[in-house]
């Protein structure tokens, strides 16, 4: 599709390859808390932060693999998806509470990236992506809202 849209099909492209890289950023730092959290909710944190990572390590291909399909290969190394990601690292070992916290950023932040490429993929009549993007939202909205839930 990207070649044989133009521009707009481009643009799709590359807006995708943002919700991939901020998709997988996401997924490590979820994962990375998933080890490391500590504290009087540490079996509640633990148990929602490997759902979390799960369900982004299966997004991630899928977002991967729509990349592909529109005829383009998917970013996969670390440096391109930190140029590409709207989510920065965390520096060191968070509190639980800093990381519920970073976590909501971040499922709100990949929402907002997957809403903004609808836009485009309406403009270039593209309904897989659109069905892709309409997935993603759903499930970032939701867990932002259950982890914003332990914050009271």
């Amino acid at each position: 599709m990207a070649g044989k849209q133009g521009k707009a099909g481009t643009e799709v492209v590359g807006a995708l390859e943002r919700l991939l890289a901020s998709s997988y950023t996401l997924y490590l730092k979820t994962h990375n808390f998933h080890w490391n959290v500590t504290g009087p909710m540490f079996q509640t944190l633990h148990l929602m932060f490997e759902t979390q990572y799960n369900e982004l390590a299966l997004a991630v291909d899928l977002i991967a693999e729509r990349i592909r399909a529109l005829g383009v290969p998917a970013p996969g190394t670390y440096r391109e998806f930190a140029a590409l990601s709207s989510i920065k690292e965390s520096k060191g070992v968070p509190s639980a509470t800093q990381m519920i916290r970073e976590l909501v950023a971040g499922q709100e932040a990949v929402a907002r990236t997957a809403r903004s490429v609808f836009p485009l993929v309406e403009k270039v009549n593209d309904e897989p992506s659109a069905d892709l993007l309409t997935q993603r939202m759903q499930l970032h909205e939701k867990n932002a809202w259950m982890l914003r839930s332990l914050l009271g």
